[in-house]
């Protein structure tokens, strides 16, 4: 074989080398079986809510942690809290302003293996025009081809704007509110 075929042929093995890489595989995301809610509390009572339309780009090696990329993109407006009335509020510019800021995002800027499948995500959450570092726990279970990443972690929903003018009253609706989610994906390797 020449150099210049050798040459030639050894991007393309490159390539295949990369994608066949567990580290380089990307993971699907299986929006049927996967939540992401919140609950608050109004007048001292926990409401629960969900978002009904959610996607994610999702690179993750069990063996590298450390390399994951992760983004998150909540579209706000499929927030529900199952009451017609509420959720028609949802959308206006004092809760989630829809027209102008239609999707929340989380982007992880670190992973760290805690062990047993539990990890330590730190990155940015970015809701309505704010954006602040969280750091949210996650557990990782595996069933067959599948693998649930689980967690929940607290948020101040001022600090993103959430509820402005009258709404900015913690004695009618908190200031903290708990996120919980549950995302179900295919195609990450052995944990």
């Amino acid at each position: 074989m020449s150099s210049s075929s050798i040459s030639r042929l050894l991007p393309v093995t490159a390539l295949a080398l990369l994608a066949a890489t567990p580290a380089f595989a990307q993971q699907k995301l299986v929006p049927a079986e996967s939540s992401v809610g919140f609950v608050s509390r109004q007048m001292g009572v926990p409401v629960e809510g969900h978002f009904r339309k959610f996607d994610g780009q999702i690179t993750f090696d069990p063996a590298k942690p450390e390399a994951a990329r992760i983004h998150l993109a909540i579209d706000t407006g499929s927030a529900t809290l199952g009451v017609k009335e509420t959720d028609a509020e949802l959308p206006k510019p004092a809760w989630f302003n829809v027209a102008k800021f239609p999707q929340a995002t989380f982007d992880a800027k670190t992973v760290k293996s805690l062990g047993g499948g539990k990890y330590e995500v730190a990155g940015q959450l970015s809701i309505k025009g704010a954006a602040h570092d969280v750091v949210v726990p996650v557990q990782l279970t595996q069933s067959g081809a599948k693998t649930t990443a689980a967690g929940q972690f607290s948020l101040k929903r001022l600090a993103y704007k959430i509820g402005e003018n009258e709404w900015a009253d913690t004695s009618m609706v908190a200031d903290d509110v708990q996120v919980k989610f549950k995302l179900v994906l295919t195609g990450v390797g052995k944990l």
